[in-house]
């Protein structure tokens, strides 16, 4: 079972998420918090798997409070999900470990493959955002590329393929399929990849794809 953790000073909007995540065999809500403080408190108390997660909050926002939950014992994975397509609060809950977020008018059934998706260890962005993401990323980070090319200089030519279809969104399925591999041997390239760059989950490693112009 998935438990998850609705995060939102909307409560209007944490009903509506309950009510889908609910509705869905193999996961259940099992905290609910109106601001990110709250949300690190109940972390503390009980165990969640993934946390869906606003940005702008009062007292806490969501960048925060991602970088507080991550600090924890037992790290949920962090979901953010914002009426926002991208801005600068986005992509700073992202750097901090977000492993992808979703707009919050997304479909049901896509905001439950999310919840699913990320407590597999994967990554979700929605497509739109994937594009700002990547346009954010060529705009600000310039500055890193030299630093990010070194890095992606450790990989073997597999794991760079792995990588580029990684940053694109890819599942480890999808790469599995779109490379003729075992998705067991994917996950190992996977984690090879994430030790090699020295990051945490798939998005920092997407990041540093875009960063060093591994990806378009």
């Amino acid at each position: 079972m998935i438990r998850t953790m609705l995060v939102d000073d909307d409560r209007l909007v944490r009903l509506a998420l309950a009510d889908i995540l609910d509705d869905a065999p193999g996961i259940t809500v099992a905290a609910q918090a109106s601001d990110g403080a709250e949300a690190v408190e109940r972390a503390r108390a009980q165990h969640v798997d993934v946390v869906l997660m606003d940005v702008r909050m009062p007292r806490v926002d969501g960048i925060e409070a991602t970088r507080r939950l991550l600090a924890l014992p037992r790290p949920p994975k962090v979901v953010v999900l914002t009426t926002f397509d991208l801005d600068q609060y986005v992509y700073d809950a992202l750097a901090a470990g977000a492993v992808g977020f979703l707009l919050k008018d997304s479909d049901p059934a896509e905001i439950v493959r999310a919840v699913e998706v990320v407590a597999d260890g994967q990554a979700m962005l929605h497509p739109s955002a994937a594009r700002r993401l990547i346009e954010h990323c060529h705009a600000t980070t310039r500055r890193r590329t030299s630093a990010a090319r070194s890095r992606l200089d450790r990989l073997t030519p597999r794991e760079s393929e792995v990588l580029v279809l990684l940053a694109e969104g890819a599942s480890n399925a999808e790469i599995a399929a779109a490379l003729g591999m075992r998705e067991s041997t994917v996950k190992a390239h996977v984690s090879r990849i994430l030790a090699a760059l020295e990051v945490g989950n798939r998005v920092q490693a997407a990041l540093y794809a875009r960063d060093a112009g591994l990806t378009g």
